[in-house]
């Protein structure tokens, strides 16, 4: 078993679910890791860049301020048929505090995956503008616009390689971690909505009486929960398929249920996830070691 304490961090995507990798890198470094290449997917791009710049510490702070007030405030919404937000404020906020700079210039290697919507194929980002690659990485389709560069148009790289282990620059003794948060605990969820339905049904309420009546039994089951499920199946068997071909030396896989892609004000519930989960691994790897 590998005893070295060199890293090479891979985040994957997975939307505000992503605040967890905060805690997940901040447990690395308690536990005298050091990191020293890492690869990362939409909101695991984001958070990896603001880390490689040196700026994770002042990104978390400035998340705690981020409320549903900030977040409306952040969201630059667009008249666009292909897209809801354009995505410009939510960056230029955080370049308040984390500077672009060239990727090649970065403390530790670093790269971010997004997808090209026309070829239909993955494209990585190993030098040029930092924010310029955390911008195209993030762009959920349908939400954020996508971005439009030397012919390509940019999209999410969840679409195509959510947790990107075989993108991560690797040095010889070094151990893969993978950092997943793209899965969803549907079970807890689906058990979750259910007793809320059925508490709805029980309450001697006149107001809830009234809505029971008029609100289909179903209602949680649409055209939308349907198509955001299957894609959210479609990333998790994905980034399942990655962890067996890369065998990474850890993998966190952070399944949730009470917290979705868009819960940004919780970034510290989100933290402290990341940071038991990994923890929780780490003990399971040192076990290993001194078998």
């Amino acid at each position: 078993m590998n005893k070295n304490k060199d890293v090479a961090l891979v985040l994957s995507s997975g939307g505000a679910r992503g605040l967890a990798h905060i805690g997940a890198i901040e447990e690395l470094e308690s536990q005298g890791y050091h990191i020293t290449s890492i690869a990362g997917c939409s909101m695991g791009a984001l958070i990896g860049g603001v880390y490689a710049a040196g700026k994770l510490k002042e990104f978390r702070e400035w998340m705690k301020s981020v409320d549903r007030k900030k977040m409306l405030e952040l969201t630059d919404f667009s008249l666009s048929l292909n897209h809801i937000v354009k995505g410009a404020r939510i960056i230029e906020a955080i370049m308040e505090f984390v500077p672009d700079m060239p990727i090649e210039d970065l403390p530790i290697p670093y790269c971010a995956v997004a997808t090209d919507l026309k070829a239909g194929c993955e494209v990585v980002f190993s030098k040029g503008s930092l924010f310029d690659a955390i911008r195209a990485s993030i762009s959920l389709p349908s939400f954020y616009e996508p971005v439009h560069r030397d012919g390509m148009i940019l999209i999410d790289g969840g679409v195509t390689n959510p947790i990107p282990m075989n993108r991560v620059a690797r040095h010889q003794g070094d151990i893969l971690v993978g950092v997943d948060v793209s899965g969803h605990d549907y079970q807890t969820q689906w058990e979750i909505q259910h007793e809320l339905a059925e508490k709805r049904k029980r309450s001697t309420s006149l107001t809830q009486q009234i809505l029971n009546k008029l609100i289909p039994d179903n209602l949680e089951f649409n055209y939308y929960t349907m198509l955001s499920r299957v894609s959210s199946v479609m990333i998790r068997q994905n980034s399942i398929l990655m962890a067996q071909l890369m065998k990474p030396d850890v993998l966190v896989d952070i399944q949730m249920s009470r917290y979705g892609g868009f819960d940004y004000d919780k970034s510290e519930k989100l933290t402290a996830i990341g940071r038991q989960k990994m923890q929780q691994a780490l003990c399971k790897l040192n076990e290993g070691i001194h078998q």
